[in-house]
């Protein structure tokens, strides 16, 4: 489990792809200071496990699914990377409840600049854009946003200076593919609710909460 406050950025080493599977060798610092063997790091906001390591970089399997919904497959050597060790119990959650579970990627659609943010327009594919709310959070190449509005296919998030300097997305530009991670909360919610229509129990709304005394 991570929150989405990204610790360092990390420099991608080298990319291997075996058929439709692959191993990232990543440069690091912070992120190894109390690393261990199987330990999981988030690297571009998918949660990955530390097959081998050195006080310089540590290296990843990454399996066929992985490369399927996610933008690994663009690394290329020195291109940086965000990174983020799994939550401690007990620490601050500063961003908001991440699985490192990617559910899809989007695409930087427009770029501007207001105020002393960067607002980005993002394009999302219909299966993620559902679960996307103005002012709920998600998860951008494992960076904890706010969502600041969703239009038709698209939705914006608005990113503050201290992000755009410590993260990937200072140096991403239009066109540009990002890990879109759905907020997780929404997702089983929205699953238990299909999962009880499915087998034929009442659907919830007013009257049924009423009903059963959840509402005066």
């Amino acid at each position: 489990m991570f929150t989405g406050i990204i610790e360092e950025l990390g420099t991608v080493k080298a990319l291997s792809v075996y058929s439709d599977a692959a191993q990232l060798k990543v440069g690091a610092k912070k992120t190894l200071s109390d690393v261990r063997l199987g330990d999981s790091i988030a690297v571009n906001g998918i949660c990955l496990t530390v097959v081998s390591f050195s006080t310089e970089e540590f290296t990843v399997d990454i399996m066929p699914e992985t490369l399927r919904k996610s933008n690994l497959n663009d690394l290329k050597a020195g291109h940086p990377v965000n990174l983020e060790r799994a939550m401690m119990l007990g620490g601050r959650l500063g961003g908001h409840l991440v699985s490192g579970h990617v559910d899809g990627v989007g695409r930087i659609e427009k770029k501007r600049t207001e105020g002393n943010a960067v607002i980005f327009h993002i394009t999302a594919p219909p299966e993620v854009l559902r679960f996307i709310v103005p002012k709920g959070s998600v998860a951008i190449d494992g960076i904890s946003l706010t969502v600041a509005d969703v239009t038709g296919d698209s939705f914006s998030v608005s990113v503050i200076p201290h992000t755009a300097a410590q993260t990937t997305l200072g140096s991403k530009a239009v066109g540009d593919v990002v890990n879109l991670e759905n907020d997780m909360i929404g997702k089983y919610v929205d699953r238990l609710l299909h999962s009880s229509l499915d087998a034929g129990k009442k659907d919830i709304n007013l009257e049924f909460l009423k009903a059963n005394g959840f509402l005066q």
